[in-house]
């Protein structure tokens, strides 16, 4: 049966599972509803070229794969080429999480604003990642996430879409993979001159076998105890909900044994393979000494060991099933089939014996060995790995490029864009256009409002195409993605506020001199450079009594008469626009000539609007302006000329000490 030709009809599938302690490989075809095993073989590690399912010695282990390969060729007889494989669970990381979003309460929420929030959680997850490796410069990719509520408003809703509210929240399990559990798989595969046919995660392949999809609405764990870690797997409605791990398995009890017995790690090995039995375990020490002994008294040495295992296990379960336990558990591997071992499991989670489980023969009856003892809980994986291999719609891992840069990404069943921009950890906030923040603030107690731009949506493009978030990806499709240019907050400063207020004349003695606005936010003294601030209270006034006016003159009350158009005022009274102001000095009670006084008033620097080019400008600090001051205020490069330049002053040709005043229409060109 096992020849080239029959399964040239039948075709083969070559199945590889890469552990810690050992490779096994399986080579078989789809006969109707089975799957005939024609090849299987096993070989253990010599040295730790792996550490927690993570290829540490790429060469040890494609050394171990290569002799695995050959001697399944020997058994059927043809060369391999095309191998399924998987990715260690025990290797996965998974973070929950809770995130907020504040709405406009105008808005329909749409499936846009569900996928933004749902990334802002696998970035705060991501975050978590990072911050727990601390130094460990592992670069982590999401291959999946889980949502377990939303909420609206605080309140738990099953979906978003079509409602409105000031806040949406979601609560989301995501889990990640380090980049280089695949690179090395690849590098492994290839040295041994193979390709690989399907690449899957091995809590995947295990519960493919394990927890049939009809299982799946149910609140399951499924444990796969190997010799240096226990992974977990959690399903719930339909789908795995959460992976997980601990880092202790079947190797620890093997080394109970070595402490209690003083034997070496391969002697303990068989040891604890033995204990179902009844009949005494012969053994020899590392001293030499011959031993028999029955396993009850093996077990009383390593029941502590087994019930730190069981609760490790049971409190992990708990974790990642939201702090409580799950309604069942299948366990498989071989660190499981110790006896009572899943009793006490069942105990730590309260759970009825018969729930706890090794899911072993009973689930792979649809499996043929050549010899049936092969059908045991450590063959769950290797079998999973296998049928996934054989399922032709839907490859677990997928090969595409995100803007020219080649990718493979795990498939979960319904990939969408949102998938691949989570797994290249695209910032959410470049991906959808936001509105620039409106400024609002109060101008002498009158409110204001300065509109933010719309700014550009980010454009996704799959072979060509303009797509959304939620667009379908598949196999070796081409994306393309510019990010959003967001909206601009306006930038609005105290100088921009002037420049729509009136110029403060007033004439004093005669001489027109602007007075300077008084500028108060929020309470505190500010220059024109500050830049408002949302909700800020801007107060701009040039409310000048005839007492602070003559102390900005520098003269005191009792050396002068004032006069405001030619009335005579009290001290407290506030000068109005163009008001005519007429300071009289005193001298021995006699008046003093004006020449005098014109000199004692200070130089008040002038701030002026004028019109250059049809563009208007502003000039301040100084008394009074020519026309070559509005060089320093334009783009006009007078180093290069470029013809003759000519200067107007309204419509009349005007020299560079030209004087100009408050609204001239200025004109400058070169002619050529």
């Amino acid at each position: 049966m096992a020849s080239e030709e029959i399964l040239q009809v039948n075709e083969y599938v070559f199945g590889l599972d890469i552990g810690t302690r050992s490779i096994v490989g399986l080579v078989g075809f789809q006969d109707g509803d089975q799957l005939k095993i024609i090849g299987q073989h096993t070989i253990l590690h010599d040295t730790r070229a792996m550490f927690d399912g993570q290829i540490h010695d790429i060469e040890k282990v494609a050394h171990t794969v290569r002799e695995v390969k050959e001697a399944l060729e020997k058994q059927i007889g043809f060369t391999l080429k095309n191998v399924c494989i998987a990715a260690a669970g025990r290797v996965l990381k998974t973070y929950e999480v809770h995130v907020e979003d504040t709405m406009d309460n105008n808005t329909i929420i749409d499936k846009d604003h569900v996928h933004m929030l749902e990334l802002m959680a696998i970035e705060k997850a991501h975050q978590q990642l990072n911050e727990a490796l601390d130094q460990d410069d592992t670069v982590y990719h999401c291959v999946g996430y889980t949502v377990t509520h939303y909420y609206l408003n605080d309140y738990v809703l099953s979906h978003l879409e079509g409602h409105k509210g000031k806040k949406i929240g979601v609560d989301l399990l995501a889990t990640f993979l380090p980049q280089e559990v695949v690179d090395s798989l690849h590098t492994v595969i290839k040295q041994c001159d193979l390709n690989i046919s399907n690449l899957t995660l091995e809590p995947i392949a295990a519960i493919g076998v394990a927890i049939p999809e009809q299982y799946r609405l149910l609140n399951i764990a499924l444990v796969d105890i190997g010799a240096g870690t226990s992974d977990i797997a959690i399903t719930k409605e339909g789908s795995i909900i959460a992976y997980g791990m601990i880092p202790m398995a079947g190797d620890e009890i093997t080394e109970q044994i070595v402490h209690d017995f003083l034997v070496d790690f391969k002697t303990a090995e068989k040891i604890k393979l033995k204990l179902h039995k009844k009949n005494p375990i012969s053994f020899k020490d590392i001293m030499g000494l011959s031993h028999k002994v029955q396993p009850e008294e093996i077990f009383k040495k390593i029941q502590p060991t087994l019930d730190k295992l069981a609760q490790s296990i049971s409190n992990k379960i708990k974790e990642l099933n939201g702090n409580k336990s799950t309604n069942a558990v299948f366990c498989v591997g071989g660190g499981g089939q110790i006896k009572s071992f899943t009793d006490l499991l069942a105990g730590d989670l309260d759970l009825p014996k018969e729930r706890v489980a090794l899911r072993g023969a009973e689930v792979l009856n649809q499996v043929i060995f050549d010899n049936k003892s092969f059908k045991k809980p450590e063959m769950v994986t290797p079998v999973g790995i296998c049928l996934s291999g054989l399922n032709k719609d839907k490859t677990d891992f997928i090969s595409l490029t995100v803007n020219g840069e080649p990718i493979k990404i795990f498939n979960n069943n319904n990939l969408t864009l949102i998938d691949v921009v989570a797994y290249k950890g695209f910032n959410h906030k470049n991906l959808i256009c936001r509105k620039g923040e409106d400024l609002c603030y109060t101008l002498n107690g009158v409110d204001k409002k300065h509109r933010g731009t719309i700014g550009e949506p980010a454009v996704i493009q799959v072979n060509g195409d303009i797509v959304g978030l939620n667009y379908p990806i598949g196999a070796n499709d081409e994306i393309e993605l510019t990010v959003a240019k967001h909206g601009q907050s306006p930038v609005v400063t105290i100088e921009t506020l002037l420049m729509d207020k009136a110029l403060f004349d007033v004439f004093i003695n005669g001489r027109q001199l602007q007075l300077p606005y008084r500028i108060a936010v929020n309470g505190h003294k500010k220059d024109e450079r500050y830049v408002i601030q949302n909700k800020d209270q801007v107060v701009i006034e040039a409310d000048y009594t005839v007492t602070e006016l003559l102390e900005l003159s520098d003269i005191q009350q009792e050396d002068c008469l004032v006069y405001v158009n030619d009335q005579i005022v009290p001290y407290d009274y506030v000068v109005q626009q163009l008001d005519k102001v007429t300071i009289q000095m005193k001298k021995d009670n006699m008046e003093i000539e004006e020449a005098a006084v014109t000199k004692i008033i200070p130089t008040i620097p002038r701030r002026m609007k004028v019109m250059v080019n049809n563009q208007e400008i502003i000039l301040q600090g100084k008394e009074r302006y020519i026309f070559v001051d509005i060089f320093d205020y334009i783009d006009f490069d007078l180093r290069h000329p470029k013809g003759k330049i000519v200067c107007l002053v309204n419509g009349k040709t005007a020299s560079y000490m030209e004087n100009i005043d408050s609204g001239d229409q200025i004109e400058v060109y070169w002619d050529k």
